[in-house]
């Protein structure tokens, strides 16, 4: 069964559209909860055939936007609402996620009965591996993180401190948008939220509490978010497993759109892995 474009209401917040691959068979399937990047969305490029395939493999399969990621209820695809977007920052990805995995373990979620809620599995991909891997280690639910082309640290990301001066000057930095064109807005909340949570935004002081299985997955030669975060993931939990792809990119040969009917061969190798990952405990 795949059941796209749900709501997730929730007071006082903007709510949450989330879409569910899962086999009906009224058994217990671990959760698998999918976090995109930056400048991601649910519906991004392969995001669907991944999904169908953890499907395949009798998982309940969650992707979902960030409440502030850009999009809205009626146009889930880029960014019309680039206000939302310059309103985004890390504590509230972690908040809509935190609302994601309390509303699919309770009894509001229609399909509650498909889901084993001892089995819960959280995959990030880009700046989604930095929140998956902080959630999992706040949230005792999780029990396995998996990460794709995770970054491992924030803070280095803000700019230089001759830049940040300028950001809070002019109260919002754009970033280009190389596929839309759009000029992306941040406003200046997002590097106060920042620094007014830095500890438990900070990746490192995450990542070493970890005592659940740990995957990382990163292509060595990635031009958007350096190999060495993979290799400063994996020097931080001793217990992880580091998967290195040679030959690759930062969506693993995907694109946005993507009309093909398979996974691009790096992307169904990395599929395959967290799928085999996730079943080997």
């Amino acid at each position: 069964m795949i059941q796209k474009n749900n709501i997730l209401k929730r007071t006082h917040k903007k709510p949450i559209l989330w879409d569910a691959f899962f086999q009906q068979n009224d058994t217990q399937k671990p959760l698998v909860v999918f976090c995109h990047g930056y400048k991601g969305f649910k519906d991004w490029g392969a995001w669907d055939l991944v999904a169908k395939r953890f499907m395949e493999a009798d998982l309940f399969f969650v992707k979902f936007n960030f409440s502030h990621n850009g999009g809205t209820m009626e146009q889930p695809i880029d960014f019309p609402d680039l206000e939302a977007f310059a309103e985004n920052n890390y504590s509230k990805e972690l908040d809509d996620l935190q609302d994601m995995i309390n509303y699919l373990g309770s009894g509001e979620n229609p399909y509650h009965s498909e889901i084993d809620p001892n089995n819960l599995i959280l995959i990030g991909h880009s700046r989604g591996g930095g929140i998956v891997n902080i959630k999992a280690s706040e949230e005792d639910r999780v029990s396995q993180v998996i990460t794709w082309a995770s970054v491992s640290d924030f803070g280095n990301r803000m700019g230089t401190e001759e830049e940040i001066q300028q950001w809070k000057k002019d109260g919002v930095k754009y970033v280009l948008n190389g596929r839309t064109k759009q000029q992306m807005p941040h406003h200046f909340q997002f590097y106060e939220d920042f620094k007014g949570n830095e500890e438990r935004l900070t990746i490192k002081k995450a990542v070493i509490t970890l005592t659940i299985p740990q995957l990382v997955i990163h292509a060595v030669d990635d031009p958007s978010v350096s190999y060495q975060d993979a290799l400063q993931l994996n020097s931080w939990n001793p217990q992880s497993i580091l998967l290195p792809i040679d030959n690759s990119d930062h969506v693993f040969g995907a694109s946005h759109p993507w009309d093909k009917d398979e996974l691009p061969e790096t992307l169904e190798a990395v599929v395959t892995e967290s799928i085999g990952f996730i079943k080997a405990f």
